[in-house]
C-alpha cells in the first residue's frame, strides 16, 4: 500500500468484504493505528453479527465506548434502530393524524418493522446521522466495519434511492396541499350556504390539513437533506475511502471483483485492498509449502485484476489476535509497510 494513502486517509472509511475474511480485525487495527497518530476515531460496526466486542474483549453497545484515549467504538443494533425509528415515526404521525386513526397507524407501523429492507433503512439513517455529526462530536475519522459485501453495496447505494423516494413523497405532499388549497377556496366561497358540508371548515377534520402538510413536508425535507448530505460525502474521494478486505483465495477474490465493479459503476471511491492471512515465508512443512504456492497464484491474479489499486498483503498470525494487545500488534504490522 502506498505510504501516502495511509497518511492521507479521508474522514470516512468503509471496510467491506466477504464474511470471515477478517474485516473486523483490519478495521480495528486501522482505527488503533490512526489513534496512535493522534487522531480521534469512532469505529462503527454495522454488521448484525457484531464481533467488535469479541475482538476487543469488552462490552460495546449502541453508544460510543472508549477503547483507549483516542478510539471509541459502537455496534449499531438493527432491531433497536428499527424500534427507535418506528417510535419516532409513530410520535410524528400522531401529530399529523386524527386521533381516530391512531390504532390503525400504530398497527401498520408495527407490521412495517418486519418488512424487507426495514432494518437496512434504519441502519442507513443511523449511519447517515453519524456521517453528518461525527466531526462536530470531535472525531477526525469515522470507520465503518460493514456487513458482508452484498449488504455493503445496498447500504452505500441506498442513499440515492432513498433521496429519490423521499422526493416523491414530498411531491405527493405538495399536491395534497394544493388540493386542500382548492378545497379551502371552495369552502370560503360558499360559507353563506348553511347546508353546505364545507360551510364551516373549522368544524371538520380537514381544517388543519394545511398545517399538517407543512409539518410532513418539513420532516420529509429534513430527512431527504440528511440522505443527500450522506450521499455527497460518500461519493467524494476527499471525504470517503472504501477499502475491501479479502484473503488470497478464489471465492473472496471473485466476490471482491464483482463488488469493486458495482461500486465503480455507482461512482463510489474505491481506495485500496487489504489482502489478509498470507502465509509468512518462515512457515514450514510440505502442507504449508503447497498452500503458499496456491496463494502465490491468487496473489498474482489479485495484482492483475486490481492493478490500479493500492494493496496491503497482511500476514497470517500464528495465534489469534487477542483483544487490544493483539490488535495493536496488527496495527504495527500495517504501520511498518513491510507487507504493503
Amino acid at each position: 500500500m502506498k505510504d501516502s494513502w495511509l497518511k492521507q486517509l479521508p474522514p470516512i472509511i468503509f471496510l467491506g468484504g466477504k464474511g470471515g475474511v477478517g474485516k473486523t480485525s483490519v478495521s480495528s487495527a486501522l482505527a488503533l493505528l490512526l489513534g496512535q497518530q493522534g487522531k480521534r476515531v469512532l469505529l462503527v460496526s454495522t454488521d448484525p453479527a457484531h464481533s467488535l466486542a469479541d475482538a476487543f474483549g469488552r462490552p460495546i453497545g449502541a453508544q460510543p465506548t472508549a477503547i483507549n484515549a483516542q478510539v471509541d467504538a459502537l455496534e449499531l443494533d438493527p432491531d433497536a434502530q428499527v424500534k427507535a425509528h418506528i417510535d419516532e415515526v409513530l410520535r410524528a404521525m400522531k401529530d399529523f393524524a386524527k386521533p381516530t386513526m391512531y390504532p390503525q397507524i400504530e398497527r401498520q407501523l408495527k407490521l412495517s418493522a418486519q418488512s424487507p429492507g426495514t432494518q437496512e433503512a434504519a441502519l442507513l439513517e443511523s449511519m447517515a446521522k453519524w456521517i453528518d455529526s461525527a466531526q462536530q462530536q470531535g472525531y477526525d475519522h469515522l470507520i465503518f466495519d460493514t456487513a458482508p459485501t452484498g449488504h455493503t453495496l445496498r447500504l452505500l447505494i441506498l442513499p440515492e434511492a432513498m433521496a429519490a423516494w423521499t422526493q416523491g413523497l414530498l411531491q405527493a405532499s405538495e399536491k395534497s396541499a394544493q388540493l386542500q388549497g382548492m378545497v379551502d377556496h371552495l369552502s370560503a366561497s360558499r360559507q353563506r350556504s348553511p347546508n353546505h358540508p364545507l360551510a364551516e371548515p373549522q368544524q371538520h377534520g380537514t381544517s388543519q390539513l394545511g398545517d399538517r402538510q407543512a409539518k410532513i413536508a418539513a420532516r420529509l425535507r429534513q430527512r431527504q437533506q440528511l440522505f443527500q448530505r450522506a450521499r455527497e460525502r460518500i461519493k467524494d474521494p476527499q471525504q470517503t475511502a472504501i477499502a475491501f478486505v479479502l484473503t488470497p483465495e478464489k471465492l473472496p477474490m471473485l466476490e471482491t471483483e464483482r463488488a469493486v465493479q458495482q461500486l465503480r459503476e455507482a461512482k463510489l471511491p474505491i481506495a485500496a485492498l487489504f489482502i489478509n492471512r498470507n502465509l509468512p515465508n518462515n512457515a514450514d512443512g510440505a502442507f504449508l509449502a503447497q498452500r503458499r504456492q496456491q496463494e502465490q497464484v491468487y496473489r498474482a491474479q489479485i495484482n492483475q485484476l486490481f492493478d490500479d489499486l493500492p494493496k496491503c498483503f497482511l500476514p497470517l498470525f500464528a495465534t489469534d489476535l487477542q483483544e487490544l494487545a493483539g490488535l495493536e500488534a496488527f496495527a504495527q504490522v500495517i504501520a511498518t509497510g513491510q507487507w504493503c
